[in-house]
């Protein structure tokens, strides 16, 4: 059989399939127009794709079908029976309603057509149905996809048929389609050869579409030669306001062209005849802006207004863009305050433009400025010009000029919209006012005003930065009552306000409910988990959720690493402590401050205090100075190794930090120099400027301070700064009173808080004894919780050693034991707590213990040389030989 031959039928193939076929193309982007011409004649017959013709085929055909004796009876009906078309599924669908049901169908079928699918075949049953502004419709949408291909194919097709033949408006729409693709060449070749071919006039409408083609592709001189093109015969176009608004916008985004030649298109177009309008000005303020010519932006704006142009947003865009760059703002104020006294008020989107301008560079008195001017030039500020205030007054921390602002908006003419109600739900969130954040929210709702995906992750992120679990647990119903899917963000909200409650298994839930609605956990979720456990000593749990990240192909971070070594310090396991943060180092991960300060808990925690005093030093070497928890960890090794002298040398330098008044304040409290209810204000002003931060922070600084203050013989003053921490949410799980137990829960506290809590509780069911309430059936003391709860291994965790050796010194009966049913409780029945009472050697120390089962008292700073805590220490069974290979393998690779 000879080779078939393929004809082109009316379209150009793309150089892919052309070389993969293997024909030859010209060099050169579109090739000849000679070669098109040719191809396009040669497919004169119709549009079938490709076609396969073999004279000897045929003939062997036809003398089959003689043979049969069905002779050209057969040979017809072979002839005659079509080819199937087999349409492919569209990779991009029209929006349903968009265009009228024909354009969208046929949008649709275009789409799904294969490369060598025949046109004529699927537009085969739309023929005479569409009009030509039909045809427009959908070559506007190919061009919004970028298709230029498919738009050419359909063009050509349609050239060839009387019934759709294409108007000039169509081939100004198909050159402005291979103009944006940068397809100059083609774009002329419809231009000087398809237009006169096909009788179709060239009128402004076509030479302002090829003007633009090549204008926008940043040959501005072929656009000027164009423009003195059509003004010759024979064609003898004259230009419209658009055609000149156009070679202007060319010329004006070429750096090289002059301002005089921009002036001279623009007082040649007056000279014609032609009237600038507001694209023309704004067109003209934009190349003054990009080439800085202030005055010359002046005489624009001027004409324009004696014109009788009002300007719009964008003319005042450029006028702020101009005179912003060279440091002339106020300037625009002044042209402003023209129009106004010449009655020609500009919109609010104008002020807007100015005061925006103003608000970036943190200019908060002159961007109220221009809020009072429009209000005095009559002009009502809309939901964006208060919203653009709120966001600056809420970056500079201003919150009272936040909420004053926000009840003139309301109390005005106003009405907030969703985005100001972000903008204020995103500056309290991050302010700490995480309760006002869930109140502007039910404000909101009680406005009608509809919340979107943002306002449900600004408010999850308050809730889980504040711990407001009750509310993150509300708002997520409220979401799914109205079909909204949350998103990530979302979900990590929730699973940080639950974790922040030590409400681990509804974190957990949370978490999972994540995968099954199809909303993938990021890296900030399994971070939040992972710090939930942290927080709780649950190093199993913890590292269950990162071998989850692992199979989930996401890398750890420095806040993973973070998480996992507090972790291990929270439930004993220093060594495997040190060894998360050496896999930290050969990860790659730069240890940051946060990571070096739970280090420096580990060394301290674990009682080592040169390493401690080494990790210090070296956090201040690299510039940084110390956070008060990192100070509060050091004092607490100090005391318990009897290292008075360090430790008041380094309470002095905490009092005396000329850097930060928050250390000072801290300093001072714990030496107990604010006692006083007048000085303790400012140890309150410092805990709720903390705890704004959020209860991550605030629980690390608690602990830190209480283990600090514990240990320093301050338990007096310990047990006040506990309750300011339980009167600020912080703990929540603390103390539960029920008719069963009762019971305080200290497994996330540090040993002097978890000691502090106890003798404030054990305090508290003393005085009940004496005033006869009744008694619970069960006392409990919960010191591990988690997988942890079900080894015995639990009694060797530094809390529940620490909470039963400080059992059995101060209180005379053994009634507080380990049951066998939940290793991580200390626990006292009904029959065993009406037998407390003091033992000898506390009802000894004197009146002041009457009333008290376990002292809580602020003893006199010890003396250096004083020992108190290291006899005890010398006999605990600690296996520091493993801590301390571990710990010098770390020294030695450490690079700090």
């Amino acid at each position: 059989m000879a080779p078939f031959r393929c004809h082109l039928r009316g379209f150009h193939l793309s150089r892919p399939y052309l070389e993969s076929s293997g024909r030859q193309i010209p060099n050169g982007r579109n090739g000849s127009g000679q070669q098109r011409r040719e191809s396009n004649r040669e497919g004169e017959r119709g549009d079938r794709g490709f076609c396969c013709s073999c004279s000897s085929a045929t003939s062997q055909v036809a003398a089959r079908a003689a043979a049969t004796g069905n002779g050209s009876r057969g040979f017809s009906a072979a002839r005659s029976k079509p080819k199937e078309l087999v349409l492919g599924n569209p990779s991009v669908r029209v929006e349903k309603g968009k265009y009228s049901y024909e354009v969208e169908t046929v949008i649709d079928k275009l789409s799904s057509l294969p490369p060598r699918g025949s046109i004529a075949r699927c537009l085969e049953s739309f023929k005479n149905r569409l009009s030509l502004n039909d045809f427009a419709l959908i070559f506007k949408e190919f061009a919004r996809r970028g298709d230029w291909q498919r738009s050419l194919r359909l063009f050509k097709y349609m050239q060839r048929q009387s019934w759709c033949r294409p108007n000039e408006h169509i081939h100004a729409i198909v050159i402005g389609v291979l103009g944006c693709e940068g397809l100059l060449e083609k774009c002329l070749d419809i231009f000087d050869h398809d237009m006169p071919t096909h009788s179709v006039p060239r009128s402004a409408l076509s030479y302002t579409a090829l003007i633009n083609a090549f204008g926008r592709n940043g040959d501005h001189a072929t656009a000027l030669d164009l423009l003195k093109r059509m003004k010759r015969s024979p064609d003898s176009v004259a230009p419209t306001v658009l055609t000149y608004n156009t070679v202007i916008n060319a010329c004006a985004r070429a750096t090289d062209v002059s301002w005089d030649t921009l002036l001279g298109l623009f007082g040649q177009m007056r000279h014609e005849g032609v009237h600038p309008d507001l694209v023309t000005y704004n067109t003209l303020l934009a190349a003054c802006g990009s080439r800085g010519l202030d005055n010359e932006a002046e005489m624009v704006f001027r004409t324009m207004n004696e014109a009788g142009i009002l300007p719009d947003v964008v003319t005042h865009t450029y006028l702020v863009e101009t005179f912003g760059k060279l440091g002339r703002l106020s300037r625009v104020n002044d042209l402003l305050r023209e129009m106004e006294d010449a009655g020609n008020v500009p919109e609010s989107a104008c002020y807007n433009v100015l005061m925006e301008a103003y608000a970036e560079g943190g200019a908060a008195r002159e961007a109220v400025e221009v809020l009072r001017q429009m209000q005095t030039a009559g002009c009502t500020p809309n939901a964006a010009t208060y919203s653009i205030l709120l966001n600056l007054y809420g970056r500079s921390g201003q919150y009272d000029d936040v909420r004053e602002l926000f009840l003139e908006m309301k109390v005005g003419s106003t009405e907030p919209d969703a985005s100001t109600y972000n903008i204020l739900i995103q500056v309290f969130g991050e302010g700490g006012y995480f309760k006002e954040v869930v109140t502007l929210f039910h404000d909101m709702v009680e406005e009608n005003v509809e919340p979107n995906m943002e306002t449900y992750e600004s408010l999850m992120f308050a809730c889980g930065k504040g711990g407001l679990h009750e509310n993150a647990k509300k708002i997520l119903s409220h979401m799914n009552n109205r079909g909204v899917v949350p998103s990530s963000k979302v979900y990590s909200g929730v699973v940080e306000a639950y974790g922040q409650a030590a409400l681990y298994e509804e974190a957990i839930v949370a978490f999972n409910t994540m995968h099954e609605i199809g909303s993938l956990p990021t890296i900030g979720t399994y971070n939040s988990l992972v710090h939930t456990f942290a927080r709780g000593g649950l190093f199993t749990e913890g590292r269950a959720i990162i071998a989850r990240m692992d199979d989930a192909g996401i890398q750890k971070d420095e806040g993973t690493f973070n998480g996992l070594i507090e972790a291990f310090c929270q439930g004993g396991q220093f060594e495997e402590a040190l060894k998360a943060y050496l896999e930290m180092q050969d990860s790659r991960v730069k240890p940051d401050e946060k990571t070096l300060e739970r280090v420096l808990n580990v060394y301290c925690s674990a009682g080592l205090i040169e390493e401690s005093r080494e990790l210090f030093s070296e956090i201040r070497s690299l510039g940084i100075v110390p956070s008060v928890i990192a100070y509060c960890l050091l004092l607490s090794v100090y005391a318990k190794n009897d290292r008075w002298d360090y430790a008041n040398k380094l309470l002095e330098e905490m009092k005396t930090n000329r850097f930060s008044n928050t250390h000072q304040v801290m300093g001072s409290m714990i030496k107990g120099d604010y006692d006083d209810d007048s000085n303790w204000q400012m140890v309150e002003y410092v805990f709720d400027r903390l705890n704004s931060e959020g209860c991550g922070l605030a629980l690390r600084l608690y602990n830190a301070v209480l283990e600090a203050l514990w240990w320093l013989g301050q338990r007096a003053r310990a047990a006040r700064v506990l309750r300011e921490a339980t009167r600020r949410g912080l703990f929540p799980e603390l103390y539960r009173e029920s008719k069963l137990v009762w019971s305080v829960d200290v497994h996330r506290m540090s040993v002097g808080g978890a000691l502090t809590a106890i003798s404030m509780w054990l305090n508290n069911i003393h005085e009940k004894l004496g005033s006869g309430d009744d008694l619970p059936q069960l006392a409990a003391i919960v010191v591990v919780r988690g997988e942890m709860e079900k080894s015995s291994a639990t009694r060797g965790f530094p809390i529940a050693k620490a909470a039963y050796a400080f059992l059995k010194d101060n209180i005379s009966s053994t009634a507080f034991t380990f049951p066998g049913w939940n290793k991580g409780r200390i626990i006292c029945q009904r029959s065993q707590l009406k037998r407390l009472s003091p033992t000898s050697s506390e009802q000894s120390r004197g009146g002041s213990m009457r009333n008290q089962l376990v002292s809580i008292t602020d003893l006199v700073f010890p003396k250096a040389g004083t020992r108190i805590y290291t006899s005890d220490l010398e006999n605990e069974p600690v296996a520091m030989e493993k801590i301390t290979s571990s710990r010098e393998e770390l020294m030695a690779t450490v690079p700090l």
